[in-house]
């Protein structure tokens, strides 16, 4: 417990930075899935045939994989920067990585949530002479999201661990000053191990209680 208490200040700066990471990541990644599950369902071939092969490529890639080419391939390569303090670049590129990944699980969810869609609902909103897009965005995607609130908090709460990976591109977050203080201060490791899983718990057990009482609260009668 001493060195949790001792490195109190640097242990909330890592996990602040993973709050962080999880929350622009999560905002990225609903937008890119929202557009994704509008392209996998969308009248043209050529869009379906393009979001069907993102996501199925993103889903079957390592997460590991995935964040090395956005920061070794993206930044380092192609020398792509996104802001002039390096700590800033990788923030930025970890959560492009995060958002890539992510937002392929969130293009599945939705569509799941489409299915259960009665097919009339927008056969009747065609016949009223709404488009496919004003289908989607009046009819059909409310619905869908109110069906899978549930997965939606299972892929949130599975984007926070996976902040932990963003050490490869650099980023110093809660599962790298873990790593630190178990090499300083290595004969507490137990105790420090035991620190940050409280700390991941804290972080992801409220999530699943929201997303539980959303998804009963919001749930479609049929």
């Amino acid at each position: 417990m001493e060195a949790l208490l001792i490195e109190g200040d640097t242990i909330l700066a890592a996990f602040w930075m993973t709050i962080r990471l999880t929350a622009v990541s999560a905002l990225g990644s609903l937008v890119l899935g929202t557009l994704l599950t509008a392209m996998r369902v969308a009248p043209l071939a050529a869009l379906r045939a393009a979001a069907g092969t993102y996501v199925s490529v993103a889903r079957n890639t390592p997460l590991t994989l995935v964040l090395l080419f956005t920061g070794l391939g993206v930044g380092a390569n192609l020398g792509v920067e996104l802001s002039d303090d390096i700590a800033t670049n990788n923030f930025w590129l970890a959560c492009i990585g995060l958002t890539a990944y992510t937002s392929a699980f969130v293009c599945e969810a939705l569509r799941s949530g489409l299915n259960t869609v009665p097919v009339g609902q927008a056969e009747a909103a065609r016949s009223l002479g709404l488009g496919f897009v004003k289908t989607l965005r009046l009819i059909t995607l409310p619905q869908a999201f109110r069906a899978v609130v549930a997965p939606l908090g299972s892929i949130l709460i599975a984007l926070t661990k996976n902040t932990t990976i963003a050490l490869v591109v650099g980023v110093s977050e809660a599962s790298v000053r873990m790593r630190e203080m178990i090499e300083t201060y290595g004969d507490q490791v137990i105790q420090i191990f035991l620190g940050f899983a409280a700390g991941f718990v804290l972080l992801c057990l409220p999530m699943g209680l929201l997303f539980g009482w959303l998804s009963r609260r919001m749930a479609v009668a049929r």
